[in-house]
């Protein structure tokens, strides 16, 4: 539950709910209340072999046709037994996480971690640490060894994925780099 404490005492403000999400619930609708906003200033680069941060400002927002294709993959995903989870406040969305069936060619059994966003009013409430660990219990039950992530560079959200356990993964998959070159290729164990 997050509580929000107030001058002359404590008020419940919202309960965060975490649970599945439905395939009829997946629809532009579902994210009227989300705020997927990052104002980005430095990010994480692998140059000749060292990481090293680098000054790289711009503004991640997602736009009209962005949420229509996230819409139209995390169909995909509930179609073909994947896990999607959301954190409602007061029945709105306000963070999901999904991880794709199958696993990944790699040095263990990896399952691909595909999405995970908490919106921007209510980031650092600790909602993103309890959809990623909703979604490494589905990876585990699932046969599972660790969760791969192609993440974004930047340097709050590698610092949120070091605090979940994550590692450079040991094995890229070429798909993801292709279609994310400067995301972050990361491994967490399950």
């Amino acid at each position: 539950l997050c509580y929000n404490w107030i001058q002359h005492g404590l008020e419940v403000v919202s309960v965060t709910e975490i649970r599945s999400v439905r395939e009829e619930e997946i629809a532009p609708a579902l994210f009227r209340h989300f705020i997927r906003h990052q104002v980005v200033t430095k990010c994480w680069r692998k140059e000749k072999g060292d990481w090293v941060v680098r000054d790289i400002p711009f503004i991640d927002d997602w736009n009209k046709e962005a949420y229509e294709e996230l819409v139209s993959c995390l169909k995909h995903t509930v179609r073909t037994g994947g896990f999607l989870c959301g954190a409602f406040q007061n029945g709105q969305l306000k963070g999901f996480v999904s991880v794709e069936s199958g696993f990944l060619d790699g040095p263990c059994r990896y399952m691909d971690l595909s999405s995970i966003h908490v919106s921007e009013d209510v980031r650092g409430q600790g909602i993103g640490s309890r959809l990623f660990y909703a979604a490494k219990q589905w990876a585990r039950e699932q046969g599972g060894e660790a969760l791969y992530i192609s993440a974004h560079s930047s340097v709050e959200s590698q610092a949120f994925y070091k605090r979940m356990g994550c590692a450079e993964a040991r094995q890229y998959q070429a798909e993801h780099v292709e279609k994310e070159p400067y995301d972050c290729q990361l491994e967490c164990m399950l």
